[in-house]
C-alpha cells in the first residue's frame, strides 16, 4: 500500500472514510464540529427559555397581576414611604435624613415580612384547594419544578410592586435632601426587597407543609409574631442573662430576616436605633455576610419546599 492511501480506511459497504481529514471550512470561516456545538448551545438555551420552571414563573406572574394584589403592594408602600419621607424630611432639612432611614427601617420590620407572609401563605395550598396544583402536576412537570416556579413568578411581582411603591418615597428624597441620598435610599430599599423575598419563600415552604389555607395563614402570621417581636426579646434576653459573646450575637441577627434587613438599612446611616441596633458594633458582622444570610433564607426555605412537596397527597 503506498503513502497516499494510508489515510483511508475501507468501510463495510466498499467506501473509504478519512481518517485524519481535517474539518470542513465553512463560508464564514468556522468549522462544522464549531458550528454543531453553538447549534447544541442555542438549543440549551432555548430549552431553558422554554422550560416548565419559567412557565410557571409566567403563570403565576399572570395570575398574581390579574388578582390586583400586586397593586395594592404598591399603593401600601407607595403611602408608606411617602408619609415617612413628607413628615420627616420636609420640615427639618438635610439633617433629618438619617432618622428618615432609621424610620423606614424600624417601621418596615413589621410592614415588610407581613406583606411577603400574606402573598405567599396561599401560593401552593390555595393551589390545592382551587385543583388547579392537581392541573399542573398532570403536565410534564416535576413536583419540585411547580413549587420553585410558583415562589420565583409570585417573588417577581412582589419585588416590583414593592420598588414601584418606593420610587414616591425617592422623589420626595430628591426634592428635600437633594440627589446624595439617592444611593442610601436604594440600598434601603433593595434590602426591604430582599428580605421581603426572603419571607416569601417561608410562606412557601408554610404553604407547601400546610394542610388547608386556614391552617397556612395561623402558620403566617405566627412565623410574623416571632420574627417581628418576639425573636428580638428572646434573643436579647439571652443575651444579657448568660452574658453571651459576639458569636451569638451575630447568629442571632443571621437567624432572623428582619433583623438583617434592619442592619443592612441602618449601616447606610450614623442613627443606631432599636433592637439590636445598640449591640451591633458588638456583632462583627459585614454587609456582605448579613447580603448573604438573607440570600440563603431566600433559597433554602424554596428548596426544601420543593423536597416536602413530594410527601404531599393531592
Amino acid at each position: 500500500m503506498s503513502e497516499g492511501d494510508s489515510s483511508t480506511d475501507p468501510t463495510p459497504d466498499g467506501g473509504v472514510v478519512s481518517v485524519d481529514a481535517p474539518a470542513t471550512r465553512l463560508h464564514d470561516g468556522g468549522t462544522e464540529g464549531s458550528t454543531a456545538t453553538d447549534a447544541a448551545d442555542e438549543s440549551a438555551l432555548a430549552r431553558f427559555a422554554d422550560s416548565s420552571l419559567l412557565t410557571i414563573a409566567r403563570r403565576e406572574y399572570r395570575l398574581a397581576v390579574r388578582s390586583r394584589w400586586a397593586l395594592g403592594v404598591a399603593l401600601l408602600f407607595g403611602l408608606f414611604t411617602t408619609a415617612v419621607v413628607q413628615f420627616g424630611a420636609s420640615s427639618v432639612g438635610p439633617g433629618r435624613f438619617d432618622a428618615v432611614i432609621a424610620t423606614i427601617a424600624e417601621l418596615g420590620v413589621y410592614l415588610v415580612p407581613l406583606t411577603a407572609l400574606a402573598v405567599g401563605y396561599d401560593a401552593i395550598v390555595g393551589a390545592d384547594e382551587r385543583g388547579s396544583l392537581e392541573l399542573m402536576l398532570a403536565l410534564p412537570v416535576t413536583k419540585g419544578r411547580v413549587v420553585v416556579g410558583t415562589a420565583v413568578g409570585r417573588a417577581a411581582v412582589l419585588s416590583g410592586a414593592m420598588l414601584l411603591g418606593f420610587v414616591p418615597g425617592a422623589l420626595l428624597t430628591v426634592r428635600y435632601i437633594g440627589l446624595a441620598s439617592v444611593g442610601q435610599y436604594a440600598a434601603v430599599a433593595l434590602a426591604a426587597v430582599l428580605t421581603a423575598c426572603a419571607m416569601l419563600g417561608v410562606a412557601v415552604l408554610i404553604s407547601t407543609v400546610a394542610r388547608t389555607k386556614t391552617h397556612a395563614l395561623g402558620a403566617a402570621l405566627a412565623i410574623w409574631l416571632w420574627v417581628a417581636l418576639l425573636h428580638d426579646l428572646v434573643a436579647l434576653g439571652a443575651v444579657a442573662g448568660f452574658d453571651l459573646g459576639s458569636g451569638a450575637i451575630a447568629a442571632a441577627i443571621l437567624l432572623n430576616p428582619v433583623d438583617c434587613f434592619r442592619v443592612l438599612a441602618l449601616s447606610q446611616v450614623d442613627v443606631v436605633a432599636g433592637g439590636f441596633g445598640s449591640v451591633l458594633a458588638q456583632a462583627g458582622l459585614t454587609t456582605p455576610m448579613v447580603a448573604a444570610a438573607l440570600a440563603a433564607w431566600i433559597v433554602v426555605p424554596v428548596g426544601v419546599a420543593a423536597k416536602l412537596i413530594q410527601r404531599r397527597r393531592l
